[in-house]
């Protein structure tokens, strides 16, 4: 028995060794095979080809020879399409396989495909350009290849894309084209989409950026310098940092960039009305906001920089959709100023990306806990008491504004001698996002029981406002203009610079016979009542236009104001 099972054991094994021998036979050793190379059929070397863009969907065939496995491998083809400069073939601009999963001996590709490709990849429009194809061949881990070149011209005109992004390193993706920022695509004049693309953005100086027809590659891709835009042109360069609109124009090849200081609210409901501007903040991706007290109903704008060139406003007739006031026209719509029946603490956010150009407004239940009022508040610098403040039941003000110091140290109390209830503020006064707007003002958070002393930003003029039940300290100064004029419609506006106390000063080339008066746009207007004299006195809201100046040239220009801030006097000096 034992015999007969090491027999069978033994049959078994041979059988094995029999089997597994056979097996091996049929599998040949990596170098033991050979794979030929497919021999091109068509198109023929240098053969040319006219694109012509009235029937795109005509087509170029590639066909050749098959390539064949010495020990009858199955054979897979893909054809690719190259730069003549790419001569290792590790750059293909496409590749696709022929039908049948790659089984077939041609591939065709449509005029307007090859077309995009040689857009894509940087050749002009309606010129003549050599490439290469070629068709490798495939057989499991072996493979060969066959190229040729072939002469394209492109269609007469260039691929017009209908979208465009943007990304780079100067951009809020940081260059990861994945995340690139989609522009808007405006209108015309008929309503029709246009070729004019814009995004409202941040950019870090020294970074680069460019414009994309897709988030991806490959894709149409535009550089430029110097407002041109140039398909496969050299990236841009960022000057500074800062918020921007950038506007791309692909009818006329041009890109204009506006900085974005920042946009304010501007109107009716808030407590600058017309001559001031409520800041909203850059949160990123085309978006402002801010928590606004709206303290009126009324009409309102969005206003870029201070500037009334820059206004936004609503469109006639939709419910919260808004648009540069100077784009309406071009873009086929009326606008008008944006209504609001809203008061109190609302979140205002101002969209400008390519979701949409809209405002909303979202009441800010943020809980502020009211301080109880004293009967009494004093302001003090330096420790020494310098104003009184006037009580209105929770409320503190003072008809006038305060002459302050950025270098001065300020604290408030309930007592004249200092020994009362101490208060303090949160932040500094005269911190605003739009310092150089015509009525600046912002509230602060007012801190009870604090004996920490507060300054100011910078030298200002400042009104203060107490409110204890909001537990908030307004403040508000004005930037003064020189304005300057022959015909009112295209006069100067002539920023002048505060010199601490209540005074403005500017040096500037003024012109013979013109007319000028001190304006911060529309609170303030001081005219004179020597108007004819080089020096002078002010009346806020009368006298006459000055015109005191009898020689063209540069003259230093400075003014004093009461702290009333409705009279003062005026000196011009020849330089």
């Amino acid at each position: 028995m034992k015999q007969f099972s090491k027999n069978i054991i033994l049959l078994l094994a041979t059988s094995f060794f029999i089997i597994s021998c056979e097996q091996e036979s049929n599998l040949e050793p990596e170098g033991l095979w050979e794979l030929s190379t497919p021999v091109i059929e068509l198109p023929e070397n240098n053969q040319s080809f006219v694109l012509d863009q009235i029937t795109p969907n005509e087509t170029i065939t590639f066909s050749w020879l098959a390539a064949e496995s010495s020990v009858g491998f199955g054979v897979s083809y893909q054809v690719s399409i190259h730069e003549t400069s790419d001569t290792n073939f590790s750059k293909p601009l496409y590749e696709f396989s022929s039908a049948s999963n790659g089984k077939d001996l041609t591939a065709i590709i449509s005029y307007q495909k090859i077309d995009e490709i040689l857009s894509y990849a940087g050749y002009p429009a309606n010129q003549e350009s050599e490439i290469i194809w070629s068709v490798k061949a495939n057989s499991l881990s072996k493979s060969t290849r066959v190229s040729s070149i072939i002469k394209i011209k492109r269609f007469e005109n260039e691929i017009i894309p209908n979208q465009l992004f943007l990304s780079g390193s100067a951009t809020e993706d940081n260059g990861n084209l994945e995340d690139a920022i989609k522009l808007k695509r405006l209108t015309d004049a008929n309503g029709n989409l246009s070729n004019i693309h814009e995004v409202y953005t941040s950019l870090k100086a020294g970074g680069t950026f460019e414009f994309y027809s897709e988030n991806s590659v490959p894709s149409l891709q535009y550089g430029g310098e110097n407002g041109v835009i140039e398909k496969a042109g050299n990236p841009i360069t960022a000057e500074l940092d800062g918020t921007y609109r950038i506007k791309i124009n692909l009818d006329n090849n041009t890109y204009e960039l506006l900085k974005i200081d920042y946009f304010g609210m501007v109107g009716n409901p808030i407590s600058g009305g017309w001559g001031g501007d409520e800041s909203l903040n850059y949160i990123g991706q085309g978006i402002w906001q801010n928590s606004v007290d709206l303290v009126n109903t009324g009409g309102f704008v969005f206003r870029a920089n201070g500037d009334w060139a820059y206004l936004i406003k609503r469109i006639v007739g939709s419910e919260n959709t808004v648009i540069f006031e100077n784009d309406a026209a071009s873009q086929g719509v009326s606008f008008e100023d944006i209504p609001s029946n809203e008061t109190g603490k609302f979140i205002v956010t101002l969209n400008l990306n390519s979701n949409g150009y809209f405002y909303t407004f979202e009441r800010d239940n943020t809980i502020i806990n009211p301080i109880t009022a004293p009967n009494s508040l004093f302001l003090f610098e330096n420790g020494s008491m310098i104003k009184e403040f006037s009580k209105d039941g929770d409320s503190f003000q003072l008809d006038e504004f305060i002459p302050m110091q950025a270098s001065t140290s300020y604290t408030l109390n309930s007592l004249a001698d200092g020994s009362g209830e101490s208060y303090s503020i949160a932040s500094s006064l005269a911190n605003s996002n739009t310092p150089n707007g015509d009525k600046v003002s912002d509230d602060v958070l007012l801190l009870e029981n604090s004996n920490a002393s507060f300054t100011l930003n910078s030298d200002r003029s400042l009104k203060l406002y107490f409110d204890f039940n909001a537990a908030k300290l307004t403040w508000t100064y004005y930037n003064l203009k020189l304005f300057h004029w022959n015909d009112w419609d295209t006069r100067d506006e002539l920023v002048m610079t505060y010199v601490h106390p209540n005074t403005y000063k500017i040096t500037t080339n003024l012109i013979s016979n013109y007319d000028m008066k001190f304006i911060s746009p529309w609170d303030l207007d001081f005219g004179s009542d020597t108007p004819n004299s080089l020096s002078g006195n002010l009346i806020n809201g009368g006298g006459s236009n000055i015109i005191n100046i009898t020689e063209d040239g540069s003259y230093e220009v400075t003014i004093e104001l009461e702290n009333n801030f409705n009279s003062g006097t005026y000196l011009f000096e020849k330089q």
